[in-house]
């Protein structure tokens, strides 16, 4: 009965993860680095902008 489960569960993880491999496009992976980018740069501005007006002088 486990070996039955096992084949079930890697069935449903490997069609489910086949099924979004093949529908990611390029114009999806850009959008995502681009976006990425954007919010690790405001992070960090943010960041900085919060320590400058915390910290002690």
């Amino acid at each position: 009965m486990a070996n039955n489960d096992l084949q079930l569960r890697s069935g449903i993880v490997g069609g489910t993860f086949l099924s979004t491999i093949l529908n990611i496009t390029f114009n999806d992976i850009v959008f995502t680095v681009v976006m990425a980018v954007i919010g690790a740069v405001v992070s960090f501005f943010v960041s900085c902008l919060l320590r400058r007006l915390f910290t002690k002088k």
